[in-house]
């Protein structure tokens, strides 16, 4: 009885999530992500690109394209990478200076249409500053961009210093497969740290970790099951080259971006169905 009770009421949480979702444009705010998201793709690797460079790390921003790729199916990936690899190693005279700027202010638009989403799903009204809320976009940018060359250095080191390593003490040898299953785990552990982070940051308001940690687990599994599922529809069905001809790329990159924003989306949503159950009682 226990069991059905908690299962009817599971029910209840997502039917309610979904029509809040409903209610609330969730499903065009996805949209409105998913387009924001695709156009502050191109102006934030480019960013990545001049920071690197003016680093000295060249190539770090392609091997950083193909991280962020890795998990997009590969009909959707392949078209989007290619054209971005082209924008990366096109020389750039612009480089920290104006061209850079806009840039960065584009990025900054993606975060901007991930806050509007969460107030909303939060049902939470914005009173903060304009400013202090661009300059927070901004610096999540930056954060963002640091944490993407961080990994990208430790995928490119890491191999070589264990390596070295397995040559002096062969036997080690055998947790190789651990240290290369290790670099998906650090994936998803900043992934869900993102995540964690525009959910308890970005609305206006505060949750503790406890609020908001469902919602993070829902967008994952929605993620990881909308991609597969995309994937395998583009491999088996779709018709988007014959459809969109040379937009094919492009389109199939903005459907794929808007099943992760609704994703996205729903877990602000669930957070704010599971409050209101646990008020109801």
């Amino acid at each position: 009885m226990a069991r059905r009770s908690l299962f009817s009421r599971a029910i209840s949480v997502v039917a309610d999530t979904l029509a809040h979702m409903s209610r609330d444009d969730g499903f065009v705010l996805a949209s409105h992500v998913a387009l924001s998201s695709l156009l502050a793709l191109f102006p934030f690797l480019i960013f990545i690109a001049a920071l690197t460079g003016f680093l000295g790390m060249e190539n770090v921003a392609d091997r950083i394209a193909a991280m962020l790729f890795d998990a997009w199916p590969d009909d959707v990936a392949g078209p989007i990478a290619r054209e971005i690899r082209v924008v990366l190693t096109e020389p750039r005279g612009d480089a920290l200076t104006f061209g850079l700027l806009v840039a960065l202010w584009f990025a900054s638009n993606g975060v901007e249409a991930l806050r509007i989403a969460l107030n909303r799903a939060y049902g939470v009204e914005e009173i903060r500053n304009y400013l202090w809320l661009r300059a927070q976009a901004l610096g999540w940018v930056l954060v963002g961009a640091v944490l993407l060359i961080a990994f990208a250095v430790l995928i490119v080191f890491a191999p070589l210093v264990w390596r070295a390593v397995t040559a002096y003490a062969p036997v080690l040898e055998e947790f190789t497969a651990r240290l290369n299953l290790s670099r998906y785990l650090i994936a998803t552990l900043l992934t869900s740290g993102g995540l964690l982070a525009a959910h308890a940051f970005l609305p206006a308001g505060r949750r503790r970790l406890s609020e908001i940690l469902p919602g993070v687990v829902a967008t994952l599994a929605l993620w990881l099951v909308s991609g597969a599922a995309f994937g395998a529809y583009l491999a088996g069905f779709a018709s988007y080259v014959s459809t969109y001809a040379g937009l094919a790329g492009a389109m199939t990159a903005l459907v794929f971006l808007y099943l992760l924003a609704l994703g996205f989306v729903f877990g602000g949503e669930f957070n704010a169905a599971l409050r209101r159950d646990r008020a109801s009682g």
